[in-house]
């Protein structure tokens, strides 16, 4: 197998700025005890009779997890209506079969051991070459593609926002609970993924196309990777859809937090191209710099202090929000953009139910209820 580059070039020089295409993971669960359940292929072939929702979910690693999709739209707005539909449609299939949808970063107690590798050639072989590394890694989360036009200002974009995804991962933290237990950590998804899998996190700046090229080229020559599928990279250019696609943050509880997020995430890459286009300054930061702050965030989420990498002083986490929403305000101008998240993230309100008394499973069973009330719902309550 080869990765065609020439053809990926291609496709950013062709590629429309700004459009965005939105994927959200999700567990699927018993409704009775809301642990893991292998449903996916009943799913994905129950899914058949619906055209629309046929081509819009995605199976992700485990038999307990599906993917929903938006397809491409050209603009936020419309990326969000065609995902309320799909979800409206998921849900619906989900509980005539009687299936729960949970959109935590991971499950709480599920043994990773009992789960099912799908079987497709792809995660075939992401098992063999991982073992451990891909049995462990059940995790659920957002992605979001931002279409960009041309191959070098993609990387480019990658390239700046390297500093922005702890803030992202900070913002977005939602899975405090793993193996039965609070983990102390804020984002134990990026802990058993990010940090456990090759080429992942957060990558080095590349400064062009050629040098990125290079080193894809690399990987394959050295039989490292056959596919580009094996890069995966907390944001990397889409080699297929002309985009570049942030994979850091956890998967939110309501629907209104995760299209916030993902309108965050748009306004972002889209200030990233706008300050390259008008020549702003950048200067990479070196990756043991980035790589604390990505600490701090999966580990205490907006409960502790980031690093303003340019000043060398710590600022507390909970101010991140704040600082993307100044940094893209002409971003957010230009495209209409508005970003309204709860002052507390997933996680933090998470450990504050079980702080309050409440047990892990009830902690859960609101957060499962959570979502099925946000996103099953989405598109009645904006009809409405």
């Amino acid at each position: 197998m080869t990765i065609d580059l020439d053809t990926a070039f291609a496709a950013f020089e062709a590629s429309a700025d700004f459009t965005v295409g939105l994927e959200e993971e999700f567990a699927l669960l018993d409704p009775a005890d809301l642990g893991l359940v292998q449903r996916f292929e009943e799913l994905r072939d129950a899914a058949a009779r619906d055209p629309v929702l046929a081509e819009s979910i995605s199976g992700e690693l485990i038999a307990s997890e599906i993917e929903i999709r938006s397809g491409r739209g050209d603009d936020l707005a419309a990326a969000a209506i065609a995902q309320r539909d799909r979800r409206r449609r998921l849900f619906a299939l989900a509980s005539e079969r009687e299936v729960a949808l949970g959109a935590t970063g991971t499950h709480p107690w599920s043994d990773y051991r009992e789960q099912q590798i799908i079987d497709t050639e792809h995660y075939r072989r992401v098992e063999q070459g991982l073992g451990y590394v891909a049995w462990r890694n059940n995790t659920f989360s957002l992605h979001v593609h931002v279409g960009i036009r041309g191959a070098d200002r993609a990387v480019l974009v990658c390239d700046r926002l390297r500093p922005v995804l702890p803030l992202m991962l900070a913002i977005s933290a939602s899975s405090p609970f793993l193996d039965g237990r609070d983990s102390r950590l804020h984002s134990v998804r990026s802990q058993i993924f990010t940090k456990s899998f090759p080429r992942c996190g957060i990558p080095e700046p590349f400064g062009s196309w050629t040098s990125f090229a290079d080193y894809v080229d690399f990987l394959v020559r050295t039989r490292s990777i056959v596919e580009y599928t094996q890069v995966w990279w907390s944001i990397r250019p889409h080699l297929s859809f002309g985009t570049v696609e942030v994979r850091i943050c956890d998967a939110q509880i309501t629907a209104g937090e995760s299209e916030a997020l993902a309108a965050l995430i748009v306004a972002c890459v889209v200030q990233a191209a706008l300050d390259i286009d008008a020549g702003v300054p950048h200067v990479d930061a070196p990756g043991r710099l980035i790589e604390e702050n990505f600490w701090r965030a999966l580990r205490y989420g907006l409960d502790g202090q980031l690093i303003d990498l340019e000043r060398g002083e710590p600022y507390p986490a909970a101010d991140a929000l704040e600082r993307l929403l100044e940094w893209t305000t002409a971003a957010r101008a230009a495209l209409g953009i508005e970003v309204s998240l709860p002052a507390h993230n997933g996680a933090q309100r998470q450990r504050q139910m079980l702080e309050s008394g409440l047990g892990l499973r009830e902690v859960y069973a609101a957060s499962v209820a959570a979502t099925r009330e946000t996103y099953a719902g989405a598109l009645e309550a904006q009809r409405r």
